[in-house]
């Protein structure tokens, strides 16, 4: 297996690619080999052909694409083997890795060889027949070496062959019916090298349907104006139900306290990864957020036993000891109930509290800066952030501004991350300095904005995706695609509790690579 897989491994760098490295794996049974073809837009569009033989996908690059045309012969060339795993592998290749662009996986299906037991040792020959049972591919076709690596692959004369047939007439995805364009634009998946082959692929869309049942939701719209509610396995005294927390927008109802606690259970599976096992600081408005708020980060003495927390061993005298730490959902219901309308949790974790797991870059506007001047900023970050290779993810506040986190490796201190961003957002502001001021007051910022590399320390946070921010129609801090900066519709505050879980149900989390995206911070060039 290493050895033949070793090529492979050789030309990738699997700290920036989402391809798989490659594991331990079964060899099919007989009878039961699995082929996939991959419509892959690398330097030039090609179709990657792969049969399963001998526990490695065995592959060609066939040009033009393979036909079910029995007159059209179609040039393949023989190129390194690929882990099994990649039989399903759907999504972008960065920029600037060996096949960097995006793959679909065009067709899929089993095969296997009438005329040898020993398909591994026919490639080997120079000529291998073989049945294929896709979606797109059927039909007995023959693979024939011609030279070297040089190969032609054709379709036989059978009941299955189509005359005229071309592969570019049907250019979708059998996995999910999308193209390439759009994979490209909302991957659904991402590769984790450095996990099992067993679970290297990693979800980038979960399904919103592990929130609370509607027994459960029926349950809260059921009591007048206050009551015990048992929700993910616990009962929580639910108050003032009916209370306004949130002041209406135009054409819009008030939002509610019932509503914000709805919201807080059905966005919890979503937001609970963002949150866990790290201590959580409670911006609480128990008036609602037409009032002043203030923080509230040391968990009460009244707070139920079952509450997860966290104990900061290094807290001094005076200084928060105990907090909230939402390893549950319910959890995060009892922080709503308990009037926190915005949740901020710390950017490392309990276990190591002076490792962050994100760099994170803050664009702060100015009172001189508008949403247009916030996106050109936006738009210089996401163009370093290509340049440089890195994977990171923005979402706008909810507010006025965008903020951008970039998942980064264990071991990392603040000190690093914080001088990293800090010479990143200088970069970036050197090209526009008429739009941003370095200072540290911000009556002294002259209406400027601010790219605040600051956040990156210890205790100190960013408001966390999906979280609510305090503000008339409830808006909440919405992960965006970076191809939406280009969209003129998009606005800071534009999704709410009431529009963000149809968004998230219709298009996934697209803040879920920051958390399954490990990466060293490069030299700064």
């Amino acid at each position: 297996m290493g050895d033949q897989l070793a090529p492979y491994r050789r030309k990738r760098d699997f700290t920036r690619t989402p391809e798989p490295a490659g594991g331990r794996v079964a060899v099919a049974e007989q009878g039961a080999r699995r082929f996939v073809v991959q419509r892959h837009r690398a330097r030039r569009l090609h179709y990657d052909f792969r049969l399963e033989i001998d526990g490695v996908l065995v592959s060609w690059a066939v040009p033009k694409g393979p036909t079910i045309d029995a007159d059209v012969r179609r040039a393949a060339f023989h190129v390194e083997d690929h882990p099994l795993e990649y039989i399903d592998f759907e999504g972008v290749i960065p920029a600037g890795e060996y096949g960097g662009g995006d793959v679909i996986v065009w067709d899929a299906g089993t095969w296997d060889s009438p005329k040898t037991d020993d398909p591994g040792a026919a490639v080997r020959a120079g000529e291998l027949h073989l049945d294929m049972y896709g979606e797109k591919l059927r039909g007995r076709f023959v693979l024939v070496r011609t030279r070297s690596d040089e190969w032609l692959l054709l379709h036989k004369h059978d009941e299955h062959a189509v005359s005229g047939w071309d592969a570019e007439a049907h250019p979708t995805s059998v996995l999910t019916g999308r193209t390439n364009d759009e994979v490209k634009a909302d991957p659904d998946r991402m590769w984790r090298s450095d996990l099992p082959a067993s679970s290297a692929s990693v979800a980038l869309k979960p399904a919103v349907a592990d929130g609370p049942d509607p027994d459960e939701l029926a349950a809260l719209d059921g009591f007048n104006r206050a009551g015990t509610w048992h929700v993910f396995g616990r009962d929580l005294r639910v108050t003032n139900l009916d209370k306004v927390l949130f002041p209406a927008r135009d054409g819009e109802e008030p939002v509610t306290k019932r509503d914000l606690l709805r919201y807080a259970a059905s966005i919890a599976p979503a937001l609970l990864p963002y949150l866990g096992r790290r201590a959580l600081n409670m911006h609480r408005y128990p008036d609602g957020a037409q009032r002043k708020g203030f923080w509230h980060k040391e968990l009460p003495d009244h707070a139920p036993d079952w509450l997860p927390r966290w104990d900061n061993p290094e807290a001094d005298a005076g200084e928060t000891c105990t907090y909230l730490v939402v390893d549950e959902p319910a959890a995060l219901i009892w922080a709503a109930n308990f009037g926190a309308l915005e949740w901020h949790a710390w950017t490392s974790r309990v276990d190591h509290p002076r490792q962050p797991t994100y760099a994170l870059v803050d664009l702060d506007p100015g009172s001189a800066t508008g949403w247009d001047d916030l996106l050109v900023l936006a738009r210089l970050h996401r163009t370093a952030f290509e340049h440089l290779g890195v994977s990171a993810r923005a979402k706008v506040t909810g507010r006025r501004g965008i903020q951008i986190w970039v998942p980064i490796a264990p071991g990392a201190s603040f000190e690093e991350t914080r001088a990293w961003v800090e010479g990143l957002s200088r970069s970036v502001g050197a090209v526009v300095p008429e739009l941003v001021s370095w200072k540290w007051q911000k009556d002294e910022r002259g209406g400027l904005a601010r790219l605040d590399y600051t956040q990156n320390a210890i205790n100190k946070t960013l408001v966390a995706p999906y979280s609510p921010r305090p503000a008339p129609g409830a808006p909440v801090s919405a992960p965006i695609d970076w191809s939406e900066l280009d969209d003129p519709a998009l606005r800071p505050d534009a999704f709410t509790i009431r529009t963000i879980l149809p968004r998230l149900a219709e298009r996934g989390d697209l803040f879920a690579e920051v958390l399954h995206s490990d990466q060293a911070l490069p030299p700064l060039r």
